[in-house]
């Protein structure tokens, strides 16, 4: 069965056995990193097969190089209709290929909104806004007064003789609250 795993790179089985294959394949898929002779030893005394060693050295070693453990993946499937067992399908895990580019795909975007980058950014923006917030305060009141005396000037357009040059200007024309005051005292 360990031999069929390293040739086809996955097989169906029942998840019992699937779980001890797995304790039995990765101590050799370990052992495959280093490519010795008593490694290839040691592997082929265990598998009986010189076509699975070769391909497991060969092969599987170049892809699992740089994992630190974990070659296998255990994907349940249900359950058997003759005796209801449990059967699963086991493969070594840098070898699913359509996989590997789905999670590729869903690490990068996973990446990016867990990153810590922008919650700095968004920390900085969140603090800068806090200072920015006092001097908004500040003209806040200013603008409250500008409003009405915005609005006496519309009231003041609207009467007959109200031709006055600037009538049409925009609100950004609009004088600071002290300036309109002394107009309107004079």
């Amino acid at each position: 069965m360990a031999s069929s795993l390293i040739l086809h790179k996955r097989i169906e089985t029942t998840l019992a056995k699937a779980k001890e294959l797995r304790k039995y394949v990765e101590p050799l898929l370990t052992r495959s990193k280093d490519d010795s002779t008593h490694s290839r030893r040691i592997v082929f005394s265990y598998l009986n097969d010189k076509d699975s060693v070769k391909e497991l050295f060969n092969v599987v070693s170049d892809k699992i190089a740089d994992r630190p453990g974990g070659y296998t993946r255990i994907i349940k499937l249900g359950t058997r209709q003759g005796d209801a067992a449990e059967t699963c399908l086991i493969e070594l895990v840098d070898f699913n290929e359509a996989l590997l580019l789905t999670e590729a795909d869903k690490t990068t975007k996973t990446r990016r909104s867990r990153r810590g980058g922008k919650k700095s950014g968004a920390a900085s923006e969140s603090t800068a806004p806090a200072e920015d917030a006092a001097p908004a305060a500040k003209a806040a009141p200013a603008v409250t007064d500008e409003a009405p005396a915005a609005a006496e000037e519309a009231s003041g357009a609207d009467a007959p003789g109200a031709d006055a040059p600037g009538a049409d200007a925009p609100a950004d024309d609009v004088k600071p609250a002290s300036d309109e005051t002394e107009e309107t005292e004079k």
